[in-house]
């Protein structure tokens, strides 16, 4: 693995275990506070906040530096908000700190899925935005944990001043290996934005912010769906949370893989169709504790194989404004997890069980497979246009202009 592209991997390890570790110390944050669960749960709406706004605004504001030193601010940006929020003596400080730590998360990535494919060999482009997001799958693995343990046993706010202490390290790492790379594109704030009026852009957020709010449908009811309807013990829960990284884990470094084979947009919807399937097989099969381990390590998979490839499908769209583009999915991905959690929630509510939310997480992934094949009827639609304007030109330059198309699609196939 390249160095510079495990700088990425361990800013991606500080923002995993910040955004899902609040989730295991949730009670211990209420009893320190002395606030109700629900009240200390603000922290994490506020931090989703932070995400959505922070993505698109602090990258249009970083357009004109160069993105080494913009990722390394961000970082450093992280680990103080993060300190501040172990030091906060109160509630409302902390949800302060707490929004201000979110504002770099999307932007990181967002600019750091565009660093990575510029780093990366042809043909390795999702590979590479594959292995910063890997950083995520191990703290789902390690880093949360870790830290969820050390927040009972020891101090939530120990835990939280070793993320800030992650994110220094990953700003120093990010300073002494990442190379200059060049900003994305020269345009302005103005003219990036114009990005935004291709319908396709919008498909592509829509697969983020509905399609992949079936993961967060799932996961958000995954302790009640083992504990109720497999019949695991409540300490299981911990372990099974686990099977659920290693299987990110390995369908990210799958996602990647499979993107730089075929396309970008047959393999986020075929992971959709995927995952349509594998949710309503966990609704009819977690009875059965094998079964429902299984299964959760195979939508685990799933979930996180789609990643990489909606992010070059996003980068491939936007070219000339890829940074800003690729921030505005961080953003809507973070949508998905507010959408796919509330939605998962009100079959519950309405007495249908805990494996209800599974059937509203394949709907969801069925709206973002629509969406998929939209982008594919317009793709399919705006040839017939091109090749009518080839067969205009004189025979000559037409069989010239075919040739050279020709030779720039195996080009393409064999990078």
């Amino acid at each position: 693995m390249k160095p510079s592209l495990l700088t990425l991997t361990i800013g991606g390890f500080a923002i995993g275990m910040t955004e899902f570790m609040m989730m295991g110390v949730l009670p211990d944050v209420a009893k320190s506070l002395q606030v109700s669960i629900p009240t200390a749960g603000h922290l994490i709406s506020i931090y989703a906040l932070g995400v959505v706004i922070g993505a698109p605004l602090l990258v249009a504001l970083s357009g004109k530096f160069a993105p080494k030193k913009v990722l390394m601010t961000l970082m450093l940006m992280f680990c103080v908000f993060n300190a501040l929020f172990a030091l906060a003596p109160n509630y409302e400080l902390l949800m302060v700190a707490r929004f201000f730590a979110g504002l770099p998360h999307g932007a990181f990535f967002g600019m750091g899925a565009v660093v990575a494919s510029k780093l990366a060999e042809p043909g390795r482009e999702a590979r590479a935005v594959s292995v910063m997001f890997a950083g995520l799958t191990i703290a789902n693995i390690i880093g949360v944990p870790l830290g969820t343990y050390i927040g009972h046993n020891l101090s939530w706010r120990l835990s939280f001043f070793i993320i800030a202490a992650v994110a220094l390290i990953a700003a120093g790492s990010i300073k002494k290996w990442m190379p200059n790379v060049k900003a994305a594109s020269e345009n302005s704030f103005r003219d990036s934005i114009k990005v935004f009026g291709k319908s396709e852009l919008w498909l592509i957020i829509g697969i983020s912010a509905i399609g992949t709010g079936g993961l967060f449908a799932w996961i958000s009811y995954i302790a009640p769906l083992m504990t109720e309807v497999a019949g695991f013990n409540s300490n299981m829960v911990t372990v099974i949370m686990i099977i659920a990284g290693l299987g990110m884990a390995v369908g990210n470094f799958i996602g990647g893989r499979f993107a730089d084979r075929f396309s970008p947009l047959k393999t986020t919807g075929t992971l959709l169709l995927t995952m349509i399937v594998a949710l309503i097989i966990v609704a009819l099969v977690s009875s059965f504790q094998p079964t429902a381990i299984l299964m959760t390590f195979i939508t685990g998979a799933i979930a996180f194989a789609v990643i990489a490839p909606m992010q070059m499908l996003m980068i491939n769209a936007a070219r000339g404004s890829e940074m800003l583009a690729s921030a505005a999915l961080q953003a809507s991905a973070n949508m998905g997890n507010a959408l796919g959690a509330f939605l998962g929630g009100l079959p519950i509510a309405a007495g249908f069980g805990y494996t209800s939310p599974e059937y509203a997480g394949a709907g969801l992934a069925f709206i973002g497979l629509l969406f998929c094949i939209g982008i594919g009827y317009r793709k399919r639609k705006e040839q017939p246009v091109e090749l009518l304007a080839i067969t205009e030109q004189p025979i000559t330059t037409t069989v010239k202009t075919i040739l050279h198309k020709n030779i720039n699609h195996e080009k393409v196939i064999h990078s």
